[in-house]
């Protein structure tokens, strides 16, 4: 015989487990994105912001180069290269970041002698606590859906993204009731982390 639990308990069991859920997802986001800053850290420190001469434009086209030999690696099954999927997705969260800095700060250039790592990674940190922000919200409303969903669709969607983004480009920037270059960017950090953590549970990295 079926024990019949009460609809109150039912309800107080699940919202106990999506707010531990939550949480979890918080501390791997924060996670994966030290990981990503200790890479954007070291670079900078190696080659300086050299990529601040680059267009937003050139930078989007950088993600869509990691994005597709992320896709060909899932299609094929193999690679050659021995660069993993997950430094690419690394690299797309880190190149979003620079594509927003640019956004944001036009009047920088790679010849800026103000422009110092501590004010680079100040930066760095204000973005993606803002993108974070957008995370929880939206995780609010959708729930953990994400955590269903197939690394490979993760893929589609960033590459969907490009795509919105050059059409923007090609508008000159304007849209009449779509998102900006900047909300697109900042989603596409959040893709790129949620595919980092499965990635991790699958794999370990």
């Amino acid at each position: 015989m079926l024990a019949i639990i009460s609809p109150f308990l039912f309800l107080r069991s699940n919202k106990i487990k999506t707010i531990a859920l939550i949480n979890q997802t918080s501390v791997e986001y924060d996670q994966v994105i030290a990981q990503c800053k200790s890479v954007f850290e070291k670079k900078n420190q190696d080659y300086g912001p050299s990529w601040k001469i680059m267009r937003v434009s050139s930078i989007i086209d950088q993600i869509y180069i990691k994005a597709v030999r992320i896709r060909t690696i899932e299609e094929n099954g193999k690679q050659k290269v021995d660069e993993g999927v997950e430094s690419e997705w690394k690299g797309i969260i880190n190149y979003c970041v620079m594509g927003l800095i640019q956004c944001r700060e036009k009047d920088l250039t790679v010849n800026e002698s103000g422009l110092k790592m501590d004010d680079l990674m100040t930066q760095y940190n204000c973005i993606i606590a803002e993108t974070k922000h957008l995370m929880e919200e939206k995780n609010h409303d959708y729930g953990e859906i994400w955590r269903s969903m197939l690394v490979s669709t993760f893929t589609d969607m960033l590459l969907m993204r490009v795509n919105r983004m050059h059409q923007i480009l090609e508008n000159k920037g304007n849209t009449l009731v779509s998102e900006g270059i900047e909300s697109n960017l900042m989603d596409m950090i959040n893709y790129s982390v949620f595919a980092l953590i499965r990635l991790e549970g699958e794999n370990g990295f």
